[in-house]
């Protein structure tokens, strides 16, 4: 089993109550990621869901949390014969720190009218691009091998950017097969793109996050498309995209964020 299997993995105590444990393999400056931590709920939805497939999970973290031991209590809210409709309280020293909302749907659902008028992001080759570099803390780059397209990674030495994007290659480095959980991670753990236009100089905490899944990706590597364009009172949306090597589109994300520059 994977590190990230088993740090999101959950077990039962009835009455649709999981126990968890929020891992530190997965933080940013020891602050347990928001892809990481959805994909924990998601587990504990999943658990209880007739349906195996992710359709949209929506997380809305109201405070911040610390690894160890949680609570996850899972509630079905609304079903039809085809989605079903969960949400999830995170709980941690008696305390709710995150609420996910999952819409779970079939596999057998009709594909006639797929459609996708966007293409993959244009890349740099895997070799052209910046490997992220192990830094103290960041335990989620000890984990992931994530390569930054050149075009975005000024900011790395200095360098900004005009527009606020961040763009690059990433999977397990343990080389972990991807499935729809491990898509959460991957659509939150690039980093915010506004870093490319101001800097490594501020706090971008999430508040709320959607994800949208499309299809489970048979690729080594995913590639990625993070974009800011709105920002405002302290505030910032971010709309991202993953797709395949094969250009498949696999999600796409959008989240709200509150900004504060570094002192």
């Amino acid at each position: 089993m994977s590190s990230f299997d088993k740090d999101i993995a959950v077990t039962p105590k009835g009455d649709s109550l999981f126990a968890g444990n929020v891992s530190d393999n997965w933080s940013i400056a020891g602050i347990p990621n928001g892809g990481y931590l959805m994909a924990l709920l998601t587990n504990a939805m999943l658990q209880e869901s007739k349906n195996e497939n992710i359709l949209v999970v929506t997380a809305t973290y109201l405070s911040r949390l610390k690894p160890g031991p949680v609570d996850l209590a899972v509630e079905n809210f609304a079903s039809s014969l085809s989605l079903d409709r969960y949400q999830t309280r995170l709980i941690q020293d008696g305390k709710e720190h995150i609420r996910a909302m999952g819409t779970f749907r079939p596999s057998n659902m009709d594909r006639t009218y797929d459609r996708c008028e966007k293409s993959a992001p244009e890349l740099a080759p895997l070799e052209q691009c910046l490997a992220a570099p192990s830094v103290p803390t960041y335990t989620l780059l000890d984990n992931v091998d994530m390569r930054l397209d050149p075009e975005c990674a000024g900011w790395v030495t200095g360098k900004l950017s005009e527009k606020s994007e961040m763009k690059g290659w990433i999977k397990f480095k343990d080389d972990r097969p991807f499935d729809a959980l491990s898509i959460l991670l991957m659509a939150d753990a690039f980093p915010p793109p506004v870093l490319a236009s101001l800097g490594s100089v501020a706090w971008v905490p999430t508040v709320e996050l959607s994800t949208s899944l499309y299809q489970v990706p048979a690729t080594k590597w995913l590639k990625c498309q993070f974009r800011t364009y709105f920002m405002s009172r302290g505030f910032l949306q971010e709309d991202g995209e993953v797709w395949d090597e094969d250009g498949n589109l696999v999600a796409a994300c959008r989240q709200a964020a509150r900004f504060k520059k570094a002192k």
